[in-house]
């Protein structure tokens, strides 16, 4: 059925560059007003000027009235830990009384913890709580969303974590993208013998998982009390041997814990960069490594230190924004939320956060000649918000916002 949705007072398309955004690119979001927007099989036909689409709108056409409000594409998460059992509450509580992220790992907490729960959960008990969290982001106007796996550490598990990501995309509506993080953390079971588990990675996890075809992407969490650089290295010139994607945890709490090596490997991208130091980026520049900053741990760890965003885009950087959704340093899967944080705590305008939070982020996945715009051609992933300005995404902060949103040209209510 050919859809037209017409009477859309601003149409964000954020068209027309065919590659990731950079500079002052991010600030130029292609906004129609008055405007209308023509779907056929699941794409779109045509956006712009209403009384230019309205000519090509068929007869028996499914007529959408936008009221005047805006529309805008869909959410692209592109860092989230979608899977995992239970939560991390009591650490929340005492991240309040003044426990750090470190401190509460080494006592057992953080990561293991999640590990812990994640092991002793069957398929389908994750299955249920990953549909849980998908629907928390699509009502948030997510449709596309990267997710890791790294909270099982051992070959059944982390493969069990990659098939219920296979399920939850086969299930629809909202398109997944699965990594490989089996380098999240050294279990517990490996403690003492920390270069049997990288050759366990590279010789088990990832044949297996590219094999199958359960992940797109291979991960690694690069820090002091994670993985050394070495290590990272040796995963993921495995993983590009199989054929992934690379990506890094990178500079989150130190300088020197990643971004070079992303640089170095030109990783598709290097995500935290909260510690990142000034001579490391014009190094992901010159590589084309994107940088996904995620504001949300920051504000969730109780830190102060953000990534350096303005510096970065005046690098020529395509800056990302994410979520980095998970249930211990970043229980936020709404991205307006983390556009409001990236606007108020890194400085960068709302027309910048959304358009690193649309087509930026569909090109760190690989998707950008199919997703994160409304253009000719792209899915039909967009947003009916409940206003008429896009601004008041991050203006609004936290706002109980429901926009109505359309995978593929089909509204979705979760």
């Amino acid at each position: 059925m050919t859809i037209a949705i017409v009477n859309i007072g601003q149409l964000v398309t954020v068209a027309g560059s065919g590659r990731p955004r950079l500079g002052r690119e991010l600030a130029d979001l292609g906004i129609v007003l008055n405007a209308a927007m023509l779907i056929a099989g699941g794409c779109v036909v045509a956006a712009g000027p209403h009384a230019e689409i309205k000519p090509q709108i068929p007869p028996g056409a499914k007529l959408i009235d936008a009221e005047g409000r805006c529309v805008t594409p869909g959410f692209v998460d592109a860092h989230t830990h979608m899977v995992f059992a239970g939560n991390r509450a009591d650490e929340f509580e005492r991240r309040i009384a003044g426990a750090t992220y470190q401190q509460i790992a080494a006592a057992g907490g953080g990561i293991l913890r999640t590990v812990a729960l994640t092991r002793a959960a069957s398929e389908d008990e994750l299955l249920a709580a990953a549909r849980l969290h998908r629907d928390w982001m699509l009502r948030s106007g997510t449709t596309t969303a990267e997710a890791k796996s790294g909270y099982g550490l051992d070959l059944d598990s982390e493969l069990r974590m990659l098939r219920v990501l296979a399920r939850l995309r086969d299930e629809g509506p909202m398109r997944i993208h699965p990594t490989l993080l089996a380098a999240h953390a050294l279990p517990p079971e490996f403690a003492s013998r920390r270069i049997e588990y990288i050759e366990w990675i590279t010789r088990e996890f990832i044949p297996a998982a590219a094999n199958a075809r359960l992940a797109r992407d291979c991960d690694v969490f690069c820090d002091d009390h994670a993985f050394t650089v070495e290590e990272c290295r040796a995963v993921l010139l495995a993983a590009r041997a199989h054929g992934l994607r690379l990506r890094i945890h990178a500079d989150q709490f130190r300088p020197g814990t990643g971004a070079a090596l992303a640089a170095e490997l030109r990783a598709a991208t290097a995500d935290h960069l909260e510690a990142i130091a000034e001579d490391d980026i014009p190094r992901l520049a010159a590589a084309g490594v994107q940088p996904v900053l995620l504001p949300g741990s920051v504000f969730a760890l109780r830190r102060t230190q953000y990534p350096p965003a303005r510096a970065m885009i005046d690098a020529g950087l395509a800056l990302v924004l994410a979520t980095d959704f998970n249930p211990g340093s970043s229980p936020i899967a709404a991205m307006p939320f983390v556009l409001s944080l990236a606007c108020l705590q890194m400085g960068l305008t709302p027309a910048e956060s959304l358009t690193a939070a649309t087509v930026n982020a569909a090109h760190s996945l690989g998707l950008g000649a199919q997703l994160g715009s409304l253009e000719p051609g792209k899915q039909a992933d967009f947003l009916l918000h409940e206003f008429t300005d896009y601004r008041e995404l991050a203006y609004f902060i936290a706002a109980a916002a429901r926009p109505r949103v359309f995978i593929a040209g089909r509204e979705c209510t979760p």
